[in-house]
């Protein structure tokens, strides 16, 4: 029993993504093959419990909907698949060798992360990093998601997030813009160039140009020129270009501003942000070694003792 057991546990891997997706081809793209293939492990194991699990349509195109039977035991399958997924993991990750998967936005890959992560990899060289950045927060159990660094409010449903970093917002330019040197009172931004970030939204909490100039006091001469970029990357690397002023989040502007590729304008307005950056990562996950080693270095990198 058991061994026949072991034979189907592809199956049962096939029939809980089925019943989660509602569908054979959504299952199929997660577990990388064919809608039939998913379809014929299910029907395979069907056939060995000697018991349908599915409702099918006649046509086939409707949304598969679970038995009674099938509805019953999902959750004791799933929390099995769960606990065996995480047995395994614990196995395989017994040290901090092998493969960290890592989500982080791409911003905050291209100007934080990055340039860090060689001093990770001095610490923990037998880690290798996957890194997958995106600005939606992915599915960390369906994609193999480990850790990843999230920018919000610290509440994402089903997930450990711990604050890393605080942010204040502020408006930047290079050294050599041409009007910088007439940028004199925050209302001055009115009149000069300005860069948007088409990639924030303002509903979660992002600051925007126009919360910005009203919590400077400026309530009047909305700008009238400006460049919008869907990158916070972009957006700051514009500024470096001398193309305008963009409204700069401090932790991604921190290198530039260091190097003076960036000067901050206007600095004793101070504009905190509502958000955050949070490390986030499933709590069955917390234990593992190599998971653990990567939190601790962000944290230390976060928060860097000076000499």
């Amino acid at each position: 029993m058991k061994t026949r057991s072991a034979v189907y546990l592809n199956a049962l891997r096939a029939f809980e993504a089925s019943a989660r997706h509602g569908s054979f081809s959504r299952a199929g793209e997660e577990l990388n093959v064919t809608a039939a293939a998913v379809g014929q492990m299910v029907r395979g194991l069907e056939d060995w419990l000697g018991m349908p699990l599915f409702h099918r349509s006649v046509t086939g195109k409707a949304r598969l909907t679970l038995t009674e039977g099938a509805e019953r035991a999902l959750p004791d399958i799933r929390a099995g698949l769960d606990r065996l997924g995480v047995g395994l993991e614990r196995l395989r990750e017994s040290t901090t060798s092998g493969i960290l998967n890592v989500t982080v936005s791409p911003a905050f890959a291209a100007k934080w992360l990055l340039p860090r992560i060689d001093r990770f990899q001095a610490k923990c060289p037998q880690t290798d990093i996957r890194l997958e950045t995106s600005l939606k927060l992915l599915d960390y159990r369906a994609l193999g998601i480990d850790i990843g660094v999230r920018y919000g409010d610290g509440n994402w449903p089903g997930l450990v997030a711990e604050k890393l970093m605080d942010e204040e917002v502020f408006p930047v330019c290079s050294p050599g813009f041409p009007d910088r040197e007439a940028l004199i009172e925050p209302s001055d931004l009115t009149r000069t160039t300005l860069i948007h970030d088409l990639s924030v939204d303002p509903a979660i909490g992002f600051v925007t140009w126009d919360m910005w100039l009203r919590a400077a006091g400026v309530l009047e001469g909305q700008p009238q020129r400006g460049m919008r970029i869907d990158n916070s990357a972009a957006v700051l690397q514009a500024a470096v270009e001398g193309r305008g002023v963009a409204l700069a989040r401090s932790i991604l502007a921190h290198d530039d501003l260091a190097a003076g590729r960036l000067q901050r304008l206007f600095p004793a307005v101070k504009v905190p942000s509502k958000l955050a950056y949070y490390v986030v990562y499933r709590s069955e996950y917390a234990s593992l070694p190599k998971l653990q080693a990567f939190r601790r270095w962000l944290i230390e990198e976060a928060n860097p003792v000076d000499p």
